[in-house]
């Protein structure tokens, strides 16, 4: 893993994409998704923060609004100390090297009708004043570094498997030299087989080009293998973000412990042991979220406060951040609160 440091590359404060709702004849605007509803957390450099939660929770949609592939609604995202929040997409060009994307799903992410060597050099040909034998020899190079054969550079997407085709997307993200990368559940669409490939890829290319991740993904196995702390989001809020380490041995907030305990357990003593929190109810509509508490109507630990007032996102530990009211007191843990209990 990469050494980092501890200046912060990409800033996110109170970050918020809403969808309008139109509805009626004359489609009137009568409410808002609230994909991302004020979102705050520094992605330092060389570092990979994973960013988790159930579908449905806002990840991908918060990725994207970062890269600013979506006007934001409000907030602000800064990266290496450019404020990009309001600039209009014009503005954003010049610097589109910096920040970079690999997206979910491989085969709809290229375009079929191009070959690996033009997907690889259209960045080159959109930002570059390269010559032709400098971007062939750039392509080349790319090909080499994600681990593809350059002799099938003349070839389709449709030639290459899953895992192939990712390297190609992962190869065209690093065409510019970009500093920050969202990944976005780069393993999600691949075979088993294949996703600790990739993820040794992308920790190899952090390595030889000083890379840092926003790495997007409901694997919370894979994730801890790669991240080095773990933001966990529920409805469009950061819920608790932490340390790998920590989270994972001595979660804090009720919805981090009932999504740790769904890990599946590959020894069975220890399975058996472990108490699985089986969460009530279904998630509630981001267009019509509860009042106070997003996590409110699902939460084994709730109290009155929490359906009346939001809780506040603060520091409770060193480097630990939680939004719930169970730590609230004194703005450190609560040791009189204890854990939320378990329910089987």
């Amino acid at each position: 893993m990469l050494d980092q440091d501890n200046t912060a590359l990409v800033q996110v404060r109170d970050l918020k994409m809403h969808f309008p709702i139109h509805s009626g004849l004359l489609r009137r605007r009568t409410g808002a998704v609230k994909a991302v509803d004020g979102v705050t957390f520094d992605v330092m450099r060389g570092e990979t923060l994973g960013l988790v939660g159930e579908s449905g929770c806002g990840k991908s949609t918060c990725g994207r609004a970062i890269l600013r592939l979506y006007d934001i609604t409000g907030g602000e995202v800064t990266i290496d100390g450019t404020a990009i929040g309001q600039m209009g997409q014009g503005a954003l060009r010049p610097l589109r090297p910096t920040m970079q994307m690999v997206f979910q799903d491989p085969q709809a992410s290229l375009n079929p009708r191009m070959t690996v060597e033009a997907i690889i050099r259209e960045p080159l040909d959109e930002h570059t004043r390269m010559t032709g034998a400098e971007k062939a020899d750039k392509v080349a190079e790319l090909m080499d570094a994600v681990g593809l054969n350059r002799r099938f550079a003349k070839r389709y997407p449709h030639a290459f498997s899953g895992g192939q085709r990712q390297r190609i997307g992962i190869a065209r993200a690093l065409a510019l030299n970009p500093k920050f990368i969202v990944c976005d559940e780069p393993i999600a669409a691949l075979d088993v087989s294949i996703q600790a490939q990739v993820v040794n890829l992308l920790e190899d290319l952090q390595e030889k080009y000083g890379l840092t991740y926003l790495f997007i993904s409901h694997d919370l196995s894979m994730v801890r293998h790669i991240a080095t702390r773990i933001a966990v989001m529920y409805l469009g809020r950061i819920v608790e973000l932490a340390p790998r380490d920590a989270l994972f041995g001595d979660p804090l907030h009720p919805y981090t412990r009932a999504l740790l305990s769904a890990v599946p357990e590959p020894d069975p003593t220890r399975a058996r042991a472990r108490d699985r929190i089986v969460l009530q109810g279904d998630v509630p509509s981001p267009a019509n979220p509860p009042k106070g508490c997003n996590f409110c109507t699902r939460c084994p630990a709730v109290m009155d406060v929490c359906k009346q007032v939001e809780p506040t996102y603060q520091q409770v530990q060193p480097g630990r951040f939680v939004a719930c009211h169970l730590y609230e007191t004194t703005g450190t843990a609560d040791p009189t609160a204890g854990h939320p209990p378990h329910i089987s």
